[in-house]
This record gives structure tokens, sequence and C-alpha cells, in this order.
């Protein structure tokens, strides 16, 4: 007699699409119905990392957008991982928050069970398998930057899990911008006011050239020593004074035509509220 555990499946390892043909026919359903499936929703940032002479040098907008609407004009997409590695995050805002969280206490707890820092590769690996578990339905592109025992890394993730170990990247709807700025002035061995410099000015081409990313620029600078963070290092763009009064005198523009309604109140009604 086979027993109550032999009843069912064995797990079985690899993904699992059985999701897939019930998606297809909800979608066929609800063509029939007149009813359309949801669409991706565009989503603006402009992120950007460099390696110079002593550490590492990460910068972000400021914006956060949901569709066409500025949802937050002080978005903070820095985020911490350990003492010395940080991230920057561009893509779904909810998506970015929770993996960066995931990720910082799985390497608080890797340099809890090791007794060591943790090492940049480390974070790189462990992000990039959660990454690639969803297949890319996550929807957050990283940019992790830090200082090990083996020196400055910066490495790029993007959502399905592939990863870049570059000297310089940018990501985000505005990283065309950027990393044309990048390509052209970066060069080995900046010093940190040059390396500061260059990546203010790759996130503000971003920020000029794409309207999901604004507000101006934040710096988070990675050395042997510690990290720093510069909320609101620059304000790419700010409010102007009103040139001149825009109230127009009784009469500017002609009435064409006024038509009166009267509407007349038919029942009355008052309820009153027991406040015992």
């Amino acid at each position: 007699m086979l027993s109550a555990a032999a009843k069912y499946d064995t797990p079985q390892g690899g993904f699992s699409f059985e999701n897939c043909l019930r998606n297809s026919a909800l979608e066929a359903t609800g063509e029939g119905l007149g009813m359309k499936p949801p669409k991706a929703r565009k989503t603006g940032t402009t992120i950007a990392g460099i390696i110079f002479k002593d550490g590492v040098v990460l910068g972000a907008d400021r914006r956060a957008t949901d569709d066409m609407v500025v949802a937050d004009k002080n978005c903070a997409k820095i985020h911490y991982l350990s003492k010395q590695i940080y991230c920057c995050g561009a893509g779904v805002a909810a998506d970015a928050e929770n993996v960066t969280q995931v990720l910082s206490s799985n390497l608080e707890l890797h340099a809890l069970s090791t007794g060591r820092p943790p090492r940049v590769c480390t974070a790189t690996r462990m992000l990039k398998q959660q990454l690639f578990r969803y297949q890319g339905h996550i929807g957050a592109s990283i940019i992790i930057g830090g200082v090990d025992a083996h020196g400055p890394h910066l490495t790029s993730v993007h959502p399905h899990g592939s990863t870049d170990t570059i000297l310089y990247t940018a990501l985000g709807s505005g990283a065309s911008a950027a990393i044309a700025v990048l390509e052209d002035e970066y060069k080995p061995g900046l010093e940190l006011e040059e390396a500061k410099r260059l990546v203010t000015d790759s996130v503000t081409a971003g920020i000029m050239c794409d309207l999901g990313s604004g507000s101006g620029v934040d710096l988070c600078i990675i050395t042997k020593e510690g990290a720093q963070i510069f909320r609101g290092y620059t304000q790419a763009e700010t409010k102007g004074p009103r040139s001149s009064s825009y109230r127009y005198k009784r009469g500017t523009t002609a009435i064409l035509g006024e038509t009166t309604t009267h509407f007349h109140v038919v029942e009355e009604t008052i309820q009153l509220m027991d406040m015992e």
C-alpha cells in the first residue's frame, strides 16, 4: 500500500511554464469580450557609474515616473548593500527596492557566516541568480559598485540576469545620452573631482534627453575607507520666476452665448445620526 507522501508527485527541478497556457486562455477569452491585456508601462531613469583612481563613483537622477506622470521628484535610487558596496536601480522602483533589500540582507548573513567582508563578485552572483530565476519578470536594472580586497569593481546587471563587468556604464531610459558622454570623456586613472564631474555630466545628459529622468543628480563615492552619499549634488532644473502677470481683465474674451438653467428641489430628506 502506498504511503501518503507517495501519492504526490516528486518535485522536479527547472522552471514551470504551467501559467503560459492559462495566460493564453485568459488572453483569448478577454479578446472575445472586448478586453485587452495590460501593456508594459514605460519607466524612466538615468543611472551611471565609473571606476576612478581610488574607487568607484555612482550617480543617479531623482525622478520617479508612473507612465507619463511624475510620481516623485526626489526619489533615492542609490541603495546600500554593504559598508563598501552600493548600487543604483533603474526600472520598476518597487522591484529595485525589493531585490536590493533582499540582497543587502543576504550579504550581511554571508559576512556573519564567513567572518569577512563580502566581495563585489559575491553580490553580483547573488543578484544575477535571483533575476535569472524570474526570467525578466522582475523589472530591475542594477549597477553594482564597490571596493573590496581585490580593488574597485563595477558591474551592470540586466533584468534577465546578464552582467557586464566594465570600467564605466550607464542604464535606464536616459542611458544612450549618458553613455555617449562617458565614452567621449572617460580615461583610466581619473582623479576624484574629475570622476565626480564626469558622472554628473553623464547623468545630466540623460536628464536633458529623456522625459522620464529629471530633478537632479545624486552621487555615491566608494573608496577603501568607506562610502559617502551626496543627496541633491546638483539641481538639473528649477522653477523660474514668473516674467509677468497672467490675470486678464473681465471682458478680454468675448462671450458668444449664454444659457441659464434653473434647478428645482423636488424632495429633501434629513436623517439624524445617533451619536451615543
